[in-house]
């Protein structure tokens, strides 16, 4: 059934993928989807870690579009919604969810790959969920 607005999206899917208890210098790929599609948006959360140095990497068609870790994006003061289109937040209970997402969707016509890279220790989780349509 087609969208009645234009450039709407249509046929909305959530992926989640989950870790647990990565090791220090791991790579956990949370999500991967094979194309066509279109990506919406994406939130990653980290629970745990002492450092901040686990890095968000997103990759489309097997190019990299973002590669930053938690740390920079808090000492870069990417804490609130911005034209990059990737911001962290901290929650009160200690939790930091970094989110993607652009105006407007990116296609992918391949593959699309959310990993995280752990560079700390103490990391106790990660859940990663993305927004793609059809």
């Amino acid at each position: 059934m087609a969208s009645a607005l234009i450039g709407a999206v249509v046929n909305p899917v959530r992926t989640q993928g989950l870790a647990t208890s990565p090791a220090i210098n791991s790579t956990k790929e949370l999500v991967k989807l094979k194309g066509p599609g279109l990506f919406i948006s994406a939130e990653i959360t980290k629970q745990g870690g002492i450092s901040d140095l686990s890095f968000v990497i997103l990759d489309i068609d097997g190019k990299n579009v973002v590669n930053i870790s938690i740390a920079a994006l808090f000492n870069q003061g990417l804490t609130t919604h911005n034209s990059y289109g990737v911001s962290v937040f901290r929650s009160g209970a200690g939790l930091e969810t970094v989110t993607i997402g652009w105006p407007v969707p990116l296609t992918f016509y391949k593959q699309l790959s959310l990993k995280v890279t752990v560079k700390e220790a103490g990391v106790v989780q990660l859940l990663g969920n993305v927004i793609t349509a059809s």
